[in-house]
């Protein structure tokens, strides 16, 4: 059974950092490329960062360009988002996503399984 388990989110000031790790199990993802999205409430679910199979090529959203660091182990099945700066409208239940092809995409309906989040919240 295929699964990803999100951790790391908590409770964190302005300007603080957090670290998510996604750990998969069931299968290797080494040869796909992993995505973090995230959701905030009312809002539709939005793309994040993405790293590619090999983790040589990576892509983010502007909003979050600067501040926020994906990295993969692929020996460990792990992916990471390092997020730096953080502001009040980072606030959102962070995903964790595998996709099926091996170059990073930021398009959720290419993304075929996921996780079941982790909570994110930044204080003001």
């Amino acid at each position: 059974q295929v699964q990803l388990v999100e951790s790391g989110g908590g409770l964190v000031q302005a300007g603080g950092s957090l670290r998510l790790s996604c750990a998969a199990s069931g299968r290797t993802f080494s040869n796909v490329a992993m995505g973090w999205f995230r959701q905030a409430p009312g809002e539709e679910r939005e793309f994040v960062a993405a790293i590619g199979g090999s983790g040589g090529s990576t892509d983010y959203a502007d909003s979050v360009k600067g501040r926020f660091t994906i990295s993969r182990d692929n020996a460990k099945n792990t992916v990471y988002l390092q997020m730096n700066s953080l502001k009040p409208e980072d606030t959102a239940v962070y995903y964790c996503a595998a996709s099926r092809y091996y170059l990073p995409t930021n398009r959720y309906t290419e993304y075929d399984y996921w996780g079941q989040g982790t909570q994110v919240t930044v204080s003001s």
